[in-house]
């Protein structure tokens, strides 16, 4: 696990960008994995200006989201698809073909998650994964438990991801209980993982990942330590207990 802290989020998001356009120029039908909520924002803000500024292409690469949630209208502005459409996708080159996200509100669910996982299976598999991290250590939407899926699935949403999520609504209340979501197999079947954290309420999780000597089902992205290849980024106040320690 390579480590990277930078000054802050600025700084961090043009890195992440930076790592993201190197893979692109390497392969240009690269399978990109992306991640929402407000961590990756800037990133995607630095790869609209690598593209309209510096030619960066598109036209060839694969999307696949991580997430979606449950029964949300697509043209809702807190859907994930609205989300995607309104922070990249509409800014660059890509085909629409070419972007997938979980369909929140498939006829059958369960078969649709199985055709998600089998899609990015026969499309060659991840090549780079974007992942931010929830407070209690989530990914993706794979919550603490005892156990955790291997496949994309649906899953419920435990009070502190619907708290933290509730910034995005209108109030608490509006926050959809249910998400699709990639599941760990899923994730971990990544050529290459990019985690992004920023922010202060970020320092804890981060220490405690970072610091782990086991991984848990209690702590999901302590799961990452058994990758090959995962790159860390954080801007300093996400560092801050994690450098206190070292």
């Amino acid at each position: 696990m390579k480590i990277i802290i930078e000054k802050d989020y600025e700084s961090l998001s043009t890195t992440a960008a930076n790592i993201i356009k190197e893979e692109i120029e390497k392969k240009e039908d690269l399978l990109l994995g992306l991640a929402t909520g407000s961590t990756p924002i800037g990133t995607y803000k630095e790869l609209i200006r690598l593209h309209k500024e510096e030619g960066l292409d598109f036209s060839k690469v694969v999307t696949f989201n991580l997430d979606e949630y449950l029964n949300i209208p697509y043209t809702n502005p807190n859907s994930y698809h609205y989300f995607m459409e309104e922070n990249l996708f509409k800014h660059i080159n890509i085909p629409k073909d070419n972007i997938h996200i979980p369909d929140g509100n498939a006829e059958d669910v369960e078969k649709f998650c199985r055709e998600y996982d089998k899609k990015i299976e026969d499309c060659g598999g991840i090549d780079l994964q974007i992942l931010g991290i929830g407070e209690n250590g989530h990914i993706a939407f794979n919550e603490p438990d005892d156990e955790l899926y291997l496949g994309t699935h649906i899953t419920g949403l435990t009070e502190s991801t619907i708290k933290a999520n509730s910034r995005f609504f209108d109030s608490i209340d509006e926050v959809p209980k249910e998400a699709i979501t990639m599941g760990i197999g899923s994730i971990m079947k990544s050529k290459k993982i990019l985690l992004l954290a920023n922010g202060e309420k970020k320092a804890p999780v981060i220490c405690e990942l970072l610091k782990q000597e086991k991984v848990s089902t209690r702590i999901p992205a302590s799961l990452l330590l058994l990758h090959p290849d995962v790159v860390v980024i954080l801007d300093e106040l996400a560092a801050k207990n994690y450098l206190k320690e070292i």
